[in-house]
Order: C-alpha cells, then structure tokens, then sequence
C-alpha cells in the first residue's frame, strides 16, 4: 500500500484517512444566509470522492479585516455555529475539515474595495508605521499601528474563535500567516519595525504565533488540532528586508516549539500578488465583462485600478507556473522538525504525490485550485473509495495533471467576491465534453 492510502493522526482532534487534503482557497461563499451551503456544496462533493481533509479559506475573525467580499466572517460564536450542518456533512462523507482563520491588516477590503471602504468605521490595522513608498497605496485609509495591548488582545481573540470551531464540530484550525495577511505582516521584518516584545529578532516577530497558540489551547483546548503556514524565503522588492531562508526554517521550529501540530512551508511575497498562486497572468481581470464591471465598481480610481493590476500582471510574469515549487521549503522543514509537515504548491499528478510521499518529504499533500475545475480530483488521484481498501489509480493515470491550466484567470474572481469556480473558458469546455 501506498503513503497516499494510509491514515495519519495531526494533533489530538484529527485523523485523516489518506494524506490528500484541499488546500485553502476561497469559495466566494461570502457572509450571507446561505454560505454554509455554498460550503457545503463543494466540501461534501470533495470529500464523497475521497479528499482526506478538507482546509476551508481564511475566515476572519474581526468585522473589518477580510480581504475580499467573499470571505465569511466568525466573529461571533453564532457566526460560527451556523457552518456547522457543513461541517457534519464533509464529516459524514469522511473527511476530516481544518478551518482558516485570521485577518487581512493592511490589506481589508476596507482600504479600497467600494462601498466598504466609505462605510469603514475604524482606521485599517497595521503592525507599524507605513514605509514611506506605501503610502500613496493608501491614501485614503487612515492606517493604525496596534499598540502592544491591542495585539495581546488579538491574539486572545484567536483563542475565542478557535474556541467555537470547536463546537461548530471543526477536527482544527488553520492559522492564516502567509501572502501579507495579518499574521504574516507581523511575521515580516518588510511591515515589523516594532521594538516591544512583538518585533525585532525572527522570535520576536514570531511571538504573535506563540502567544495565539497558548491562546487557543488555554480556550479550544490543548489537545484541539493548531497548525500553521510558514513563509520561508519571501519575495519583496529589492533592497528591501523580507524573511530569508534560515529564518522561515527557524520559525518552523518555533512552531513546533511553541505547540504547533503541524506546518505548511510556503514561498509568498510581501505584497499581496499572485506569487502563491503560480501561474498565468490573470487576464480575466480585463477581459472577463463580470470581473471587469465588479473591478470598477470595487476601485475607483485608476490610479488604485493600477496598483492591483501592476500587482497581478508583476505577479504572473514573476511568477510563472512551476510544478512543485515549495519542494525544497518543505524538504528542508522536514528534516528540521517532527510534527508533520504539508506540501502544498504546484501538485497536479498521482505522480508527484507518491513522489513526495514516499520520499517522506512531506506528510500530506495539497492541491487548491484544480478543486475548482474537478470537484472529484481525489478520485483521480487516491482512487475511488478513497479509503484505505479502495482500488489504486492506474499506472496510465499516473501522471495525469488534470483539467487545471494554471491560468490564474479564477484568482480576480477571489478578490471581487465571486463564486470560487474555474473561470477558463477551455477546462470549462473540457469538462463538460468529459
């Protein structure tokens, strides 16, 4: 039997059936009556054809601070509570479901994406002053920098939130920390200039994470399943400070450190582009006409149009699609810490799975975005029961990279607050000639 086929136990609230889980990306399910079904719509079709976990896209834990209007927030136990007839049925179907949780700083949909932006009520959260080249970026968001209060206060929210995911029946949380979200920003030495206890030194950036974690053991549970993305080795401008290579490693080993159940390693930039999702340029942006009508309504002025297209096109062409392209972060965490580690970025195949898996490079593996062009992708992959008895994939398929074209053209639909589906106009025909 392979890896792929075999359960694995993360922490004390979670045990997987097979090492393949969807990785987070945005469902577009947004804060409405009825997200939990538009949850459920996907999650359960994921796992009936054998995904192992299932990790739901960042959910935000404050009122201000999602990224994009999609997001769903879990800001009150009732706002929680009502994802769980979700979260039953994903378990019903046998998988294990992880939810993301955190908030965007700097980058809330509140700084610029219309009418949230006019209708903010606080000033957008930062973990320090501004450098002096973003600042035109924000022009018309008063920016904070939190004060070291304020931080203690959040991360004792993120106990809070875990806390009711819980009871919401979720098997453990996710901490959003990559691609310049919150966490990520204080993680950063690009956005950290702090000199309390929440900056300087790779621990001292790190402390946020320390803090959370005792956090959601003190309110969750120590036993409720805590894990963790690691950027290591961040993009950023030249001349400018990011987190290298050895710092992201050491911050894995905090993790661990600190009670982490496990770790993703990931490469991410400090500007939000598409850097974490490799890929083509995302031209659906300007040729899609409901991405395009959305875009314009959402930013409106051209000079803020600009930013976030400089943002994706840089991003695209910077950032080309790579297969495997975290492989070296995750090998060199796995041979740094003991808690399993999970490989995400640019797995396609059965191939490259068992690959990683058998090389014991990785101890799951994750595929996001091709979920939205094969909702059955598991099946593809770990076969059809998805279990532990089921029948193997064919030697023939074994290299099959499916319908996904890595085009990238779904990625603007996740800042507009679209639903999280394939916007290729050629995997679509693709698959409805299947």
């Amino acid at each position: 039997m392979s890896v792929l086929r075999t359960p694995l136990t993360i922490g004390g609230t979670t045990t997987v059936r097979n090492r393949l889980y969807r990785a987070p990306v945005l469902e577009g399910a947004g804060d409405g009556d009825d997200c939990a079904s538009v949850y459920a719509k996907a999650f359960a079709e994921n796992a009936h054809h054998g995904v192992g976990l299932i990790i739901q896209g960042n959910s935000c834990i404050s009122e201000e601070g999602r990224s994009a209007p999609g997001m769903t927030l879990v800001h009150t136990r009732d706002r929680m509570l009502r994802l769980a007839p979700m979260v039953d049925e994903v378990h019903r179907e046998g998988a294990a479901i992880w939810i993301q949780i955190g908030h965007a700083g700097l980058f809330a949909m509140e700084a610029w994406h219309e009418p949230y932006a006019s209708q903010r009520r606080d000033p957008i959260l930062a973990p320090s002053d501004l450098r002096w080249y973003l600042r035109p970026v924000f022009r018309r968001a008063p920016v904070h920098t939190m004060t070291t209060d304020e931080v203690h206060a959040m991360c004792a929210r993120y106990g809070e939130v875990a806390m009711w995911a819980r009871e919401a029946g979720y098997d453990g949380v996710q901490l959003a920390s990559s691609n310049a979200k919150m966490i990520d920003q204080f993680l950063s030495p690009f956005y950290n200039r702090r000199t309390d206890e929440f900056g300087g030194s790779t621990e001292g950036r790190a402390r946020i994470l320390q803090l959370i974690r005792q956090h959601i053991a003190e309110r969750a549970g120590a036993d409720f399943t805590c894990t963790v993305k690691v950027p290591v080795a961040e993009k950023a401008p030249p001349f400018t400070p990011r987190t290298t290579w050895d710092e992201g490693v050491r911050l894995a080993e905090l993790c661990e450190e600190w009670g982490f159940d496990s770790v993703t390693p990931v490469h991410v930039s400090v500007l939000p582009d598409s850097t974490l999702s490799r890929g083509g340029i995302p031209s659906s942006l300007w040729k899609n006409n409901a991405m395009k009508t959305r875009f314009r309504r959402a930013a409106k002025t051209r000079f803020e149009r600009g930013v976030l297209m400089a943002g994706y096109v840089g991003g695209g062409i910077a950032s080309p699609f790579r297969p495997v392209w975290n492989r070296t972060r995750f090998q060199a965490v796995k041979a740094r810490v003991s808690i399993p580690v999970l490989a995400v970025g640019g797995i396609r195949s059965r191939a490259e799975v068992d690959e990683i898996l058998d090389a014991g490079d990785a101890d799951m593996v994750g595929i996001g975005r091709p979920f939205y062009a094969e909702p059955d992708l598991a099946r593809r992959i770990v076969g059809e029961s998805g279990g532990e008895s089921g029948g193997e994939s064919s030697e023939s398929d074994a290299h099959d990279h499916g319908l996904c074209q890595n085009s990238n053209l779904c990625v603007p639909a996740q800042m507009l607050g679209m639903k999280g589906v394939c916007y290729n106009p050629e995997v679509v025909k693709l698959r409805r000639g299947r």
